[in-house]
Order: C-alpha cells, then structure tokens, then sequence
C-alpha cells in the first residue's frame, strides 16, 4: 500500500537534531526529501526539499525567523525523486496556505508546476498520503476536497500561472513599469482566470522581491525580477486597490485578502468608495458591471455623492470614469458578453478607452474553469445565438457533464446528489419569477408544477451559505463565482420562434425590474437576458444541467442537449413465485437490512425470495443475493446493485470485497450490522511484543467521506465474513 512507502519522522529544531539525522539513512545517503518547519504555539511554518538535509537545517537554524520555529517534520520514501519532492513541496505550499492552519513563510510566489514519470498514477496517491498523515498529527485540518472548494484556494496566489496567464502577466508589469499606458484593458471570458491573475498582481507588488520564484518562466526569470524591481524603485510601496462592482464577490474577495500575507481586506472596495482617494493602481475585477446612472435603485444618492466630489456630471459620467480618473493606472478585467443590465457601463465607453493611445489591450482566451474548455464555451454561444449548421448538433464530452432535464424534481435530486459528492452544486435561474421571499420568509418564490422553490435567503456569499443546497440563486449572485455542479432553470422569460429560428423574449415574464426598466430596443433586452445565462452555463467546472420551462425551448434545446438518462433498472427477475428451482435456476435473497442469526439459513424454503439468476451462473448452495445499498463501494457496486455472494468457508480474504458481520457495528447505509468492503489482514507487534491482528475494511468509492473501519483485539470477536463478492447481477 502506498501509505507503507511514507515515513514523517519528527525532530526538535535544534542543535541536537543532526545526531539524531543519523539514524536516518535518507538523510545520510542524500537521498530527495520533503520538510515542514513549524512552530505550534505562533502557528508558523516553513515547507522546503533538498537531497542535502545537514546543509539546509544548518542554513535554517541561522536564519533570522526561521530559527524561532520549533520543530522538523521530514517526509520521506524510497519512491522520491527530484521532480517527486519539487511538486510535492509545491502542492504542500498550495495545500498548506489554502487548509488556512499556518501561517507560511515561503515566498515562492509563482510556483512550478513539474511534470514527470508517474505524477498522476502514482504522486498525487502518494501526496494523498502524506496529507492524511499530517492530518492526523494536527499540522493540517481540512481535507483536500474540501480545501480544492474554498475560495481561498480558488484565489491563492501561491500556485503555477499557465503560459498564457505569465505572458498576460509579463506585459501587464512591463505597461506598469514603462509608465507608457495609463490603461489596461484585459479581455477575456468567464473562466479564462482574470480574477486569479488580478490577486496574483497585487500579492507580487505587496511582497519582497526575494518572495519571487519564477522558475516556470524559464528563460523570462530575469525578465520579470527586472520589471518588479523596476516598479519597486518607482513605488516602494504602492497604493493599490482592487475595486469589484458585484457586493456579493466583493465580500468573498475580502475574506481572500485578509488570509494572504501581505494582503489586506481594506484593499478590496466598492466603486463608489473610489471617489475617496488618489491611488497609483486602481484593478478592476468585472469591470463589465462598472454602473452609469441608470436603474440604479437605492444607490442613486451614493453615486450622486461621488460624483459630486470628483466635480463630474451625473448624468454623462460612468463609475469607468470615477477609476481612471483617481488612479495613475488602471488595469481593467472585461468581458463585454458579462454585461446584465442597463446600468452596466456601456460598451461605447469601453471601446472609446480602447482607441486612445494611452490604453494597452490584452487578450485571454483559454478557459480555466470548466472542464468542457473553449468547446463548451463556443457551443454555449451558439446554442443560445441559434448559430448551429447541423440541427443535431449534440455535445459531448467525456470531460464536462452536459445534460439535460425532463423532470425538475430528477434534476434538483441529482444536484443535491452532486453536492454530497464534490460539494459547491447549486440551482440557479433566470429571473422569471418575482422575490417575494424577501418580504415573506413564508412564502415560495418560484412555482414549477407541483414544486415550490425559493430564491437565495442572503445576497452576501449565498453560494457558501448554510442553507443554498436548498435555494436557488440568480445572477447577482453566482456571478464571478465557481460551481462544481450548476442545475440552470431557464424561465418563461425565454422561448424558442421555430419560423425564424431565433431566440424570443417574454418581457411579461421577466421580473428584475431594474434589469429592464429604461429599456425601448427589445434587442437589449434580449442580450441582457441571453448573457445571463451565457454567465451561469459557465459557473460550472465538472457539469452543467439544465430544465426547461417553455416547450418550444425544450424541443430546440432537445435536439443539441443529451438528455437525462435514469439510472438502469436491474434486468435480473428477483421474488420470482413461478418456475423456481432453489439452488438449480435460481438462489435466496437475502435482505440485509432485517437478515439476522445464521443469515436466513433457519428460514424454510417456502419463506425465502428468491432471485433467478443468468444461465451463465451455476447456482449452488454456498451462493445468494442481496442488494447493495449506499454509495460506499460505488466504484466497483452501484449504489442499488443486486450482487451475487459466495458464503465463505474459510482462507485468504485479503484484497477481496466482503460482506462482514459485526454485531457492535450499525452500517449507516443499511441500518443494520452488516456491511460491504474490501478485506484486509494485518498483523502487528505492541510494544511488549505480543503479537496481534488488525482487520481493516476499506470503502471503495468516488466520496472521500467514507474512511476505513479498522478493528483490533476485543473487537474483532463480534466481527465475521459472511460471504465473498461474486459479481454484480445484472
């Protein structure tokens, strides 16, 4: 097993350490290690790897900081290499500042992402281990699923950069450098990283330059350290802010910020408090959702004061204008088909900035969200702009999960399934139902046949709310977010003309009032509308699913989108009363929920159910069925699975799928003492060298949250094998 080829050996960082190195012939033979440095009481920590342990922690033990910390965790195997411990050392970088548990000292801001022999077969099982360790000696908490969900990881800065991204990057430092531009506009879809790349601009100009490891870059290392230290000379310290028009991503992005170092929550502001102050920098992430006064709602007097302040007309000027004005630089992250709403700054203006001569445009087009990548994206595009040659023009992907609904109720189940399973998966919806939720916390909002949903009980980081799994969110409050799993419910907002083969609007049924009050060109509207959904089908990173309201809309929907597929109905013939030979044509049933004392064997044949199973398969009497319910074995047994079993007489069971006994044990899928897990055997010395046995039933499954049963000693007399999986009846 993998965990056997790890060992954390813990030190006291001190002196005394390299006697005790000694006994370590991983230190003695140089051979590539990983290490942790950590201080429990500060709840400070430094990672590294080397092949030379004696030099490093002398170096350590010198150095200013680090000397404070207390103890050395020192991870090794027979399987590191080079490349092994530099990712491994990166990925607890990332891991260990996204877990949020220590604070680290590594600067390196930018790390490489290495690629070698076996990283995804084996290194990444092995980094599984190696956390799981460190989990259970305190140094971390969280589990890597949970930790890929958090938003803090999301938006770390501590990881690689794609190429595209550190060329953005490169010319974004070399516009700030040069003084040349007074703009950057920085176009890219959703999912194509801006929000990752604007936080890795501020870490990289809040931090020393010796944080910087630009190691991916290559050649362009000295390059980029030439521009920072450049932009260091001119601003020592930088007056900065990153400005989000959306209050909701606005608050989650603080929360980012006040857990990077060197980072502050102050830095993350609203466009209105702008007119407050002069900065050098001014970012602006979705800068596509900058306001004019237009359907502005309660925050008329707020724009009304900022513009008072920065002595601008009201009435002609933008919040585009309130951030280039104050700031020496502004870098602008757009997406002009993110735009929602009329009182989105117009994108005249943003082309009018583009044709001055102190604007520099960049580009971003990979997209780093879904799995589907651009192909997703471009046929997003066309179904929703009706652009398809080919009238079945289906999607698929063995990536990307694009699938769509007959039945709301399978849609919202499977959702709610989704997010047992990876977390963050969410129904989201056009705004063609009205909020009346806000006023009446008793009441539905949206009525679909015979269900009744509510809209999102918060505006403020609905999607992390306690109770959104059971909500649905619009756009005002997905936007600019990442999902796992998106269940999109398009509304009666929007429908299907099948003369003219376009997308129509319903305008009766769309309730955002500020979304289409001041509107007279139908044509807005509809691209208003069509953009937010274009935004939502992109929240998605592993699937996206989708129910229609309108009917013409389904049937053109139908013809591009695979639909839902039941999960298959078992063919085998099971409680047969006809034509049953016991143990010739057919075997017992036993259910394992109410099965009990010899495991039915007392039940006369005339009471027991039966299930007639394929020619193929002799039946005997050492065989029966049962039926497998829950998810822990869903890698091997379907949550539903009718499975044959072969009562077990005696020899090996280890590496083999089991059907145990244990009458001190309640199976929380069966509700009874009864379980189903892969067997394993082992035994072990104590200290006093008496020799015992540890039984270990592992979950075979794609949710992390089943963990191994292990059981020693006094517990394994109520314990017992029934039977030994056969296969799956079918």
């Amino acid at each position: 097993m993998i965990s056997t080829q790890i060992k954390i050996n813990n030190y006291d960082f001190e002196d005394t350490l390299f006697d005790n190195f000694n006994t370590n012939h991983f230190v003695k033979d140089l051979w590539p290690l990983v290490y942790i440095l950590s201080d429990g009481e500060s709840q400070t920590a430094y990672i590294g790897e080397t092949t030379d342990a004696y030099s490093r922690m002398g170096t350590h033990l010198k150095h200013k900081t680090k000397s404070k910390l207390t103890s050395v965790h020192l991870i090794t195997s027979e399987k590191f290499n080079k490349s092994a411990t530099l990712d491994i050392e990166s990925n607890l970088i990332k891991y260990m500042s996204g877990d949020n548990v220590y604070k680290l000292l590594n600067g390196n801001l930018g790390l490489a992402n290495h690629n070698y022999y076996q990283k995804k077969e084996v290194y990444w099982d092995i980094f599984n281990s190696i956390w799981n360790q460190l989990r259970a000696e305190g140094i971390t908490k969280h589990s890597i699923d949970y930790i890929d969900n958090s938003d803090l990881f999301k938006y770390s800065p501590y990881k690689s950069l794609t190429n595209e991204q550190s060329k953005g990057l490169f010319e974004i430092l070399k516009s700030l450098a040069t003084g040349k531009f007074e703009n950057i506009i920085v176009e890219g879809g959703a999912g194509t990283g801006k929000t990752i790349l604007a936080i890795f601009l501020f870490k990289m100009l809040s931090s020393n330059l010796q944080d910087f490891s630009f190691k991916e870059f290559g050649a362009e290392e000295k390059a980029f350290l030439e521009l920072v230290e450049t932009i260091k000379k001119k601003l020592p310290i930088p007056k900065m802010a990153l400005v989000v028009p959306m209050s909701s991503f606005r608050t989650t992005l603080k929360k980012v910020f006040k857990n990077i170092k060197g980072l502050s929550a102050k830095m993350v502001i609203g466009p209105a408090e702008v007119s407050k102050n002069k900065y050098d920098l001014i970012v602006v992430d979705e800068s596509h959702r900058l306001r004019r006064r237009v359907n502005l709602g309660a925050y008329f007097g707020a724009f009304d004061k900022a513009c008072l302040a920065l002595d601008l007309d009201k009435h002609k000027s933008s919040e585009l204008d309130w951030v280039t004005m104050q700031a020496r630089q502004t870098v602008l992250f757009y997406d002009e088909d993110q735009s929602i709403k009329p009182s989105d700054a117009k994108k005249e203006e943003f082309d009018f900035l583009k044709k001055s001569t102190k604007t520099s445009i960049l580009k971003l087009k990979s997209q780093f969200r879904v799995k589907g990548g651009n192909a997703y994206v471009e046929f997003v595009d066309s179904l929703l702009n009706c652009k398809f040659e080919n009238k079945t023009e289906f999607f698929n992907s063995k990536d990307y999960e694009f699938t769509m609904f007959d039945s709301l109720q399978t849609m919202i189940e499977q959702i709610k399934l989704r997010d047992k399973e990876s977390g963050l998966s969410r129904l989201i919806a056009g705004y063609s139902w009205a909020w009346k939720s806000n006023k009446d916390k008793e009441v539905f909002d949206i009525q679909i046949g015979d269900i009744q949903l509510k809209w999102n009980g918060t505006n403020n980081d609905w999607i992390n709310s306690e109770n959104s799994i059971n909500e649905v969110g619009c756009i005002h409050t997905t936007q600019g977010y990442d999902l796992n799993y998106s269940g999109i419910i398009f509304g009666n907002e929007i429908s299907y003309d099948p003369k003219t083969e376009k997308i129509i609007i319903n305008e009766k049924n769309y309730f955002d009032k500020l979304g289409k009050q001041s509107i007279t060109d139908p044509k807005e509207l509809k691209n208003f509308i069509t953009n937010i959904y274009k935004t939502i089908m992109l929240r998605g990173i592993k699937g996206t699913y989708i129910y229609v309201c309108d009917p013409k809309l389904r049937e053109y929907f139908e013809s591009f989108i695979p639909k839902y597929k039941e999960e298959k109905t078992s063919s085998i013939q099971i409680f047969q009363t006809e034509n049953i030979i016991p143990f010739e044509n057919s075997v017992p049933f036993f259910d394992l929920k109410v099965a009990a004392g010899d495991f039915g064997e007392t039940q006369q044949i005339g009471d027991i159910k039966w299930v007639k199973i394929p020619e193929k398969k002799r039946p005997d009497k050492d065989l029966f069925a049962c039926q497998i319910i829950g998810e822990s074995m869903n890698k091997i047994i379907p949550n539903g699975s009718f499975c044959l079993f072969r009562k077990y007489s005696g020899g090996s069971r280890n590496g083999q799928i089991v059907l145990a006994e244990n009458t001190k044990m309640v199976d929380s899928d069966f509700g009874s003492c009864y379980t189903i897990k892969e067997y394993e055997s082992k035994k072990y010395e104590d200290e006093e060298g008496w020799k015992h046995e540890s039984i270990i039933l592992k979950p075979i499954s794609t949710d992390s949250s089943y963990k191994n049963i292990i059981l020693r000693d006094d517990e394994l007399s109520t314990f017992k094998v029934i039977g030994v999986f056969e296969c799956l009846l079918e």
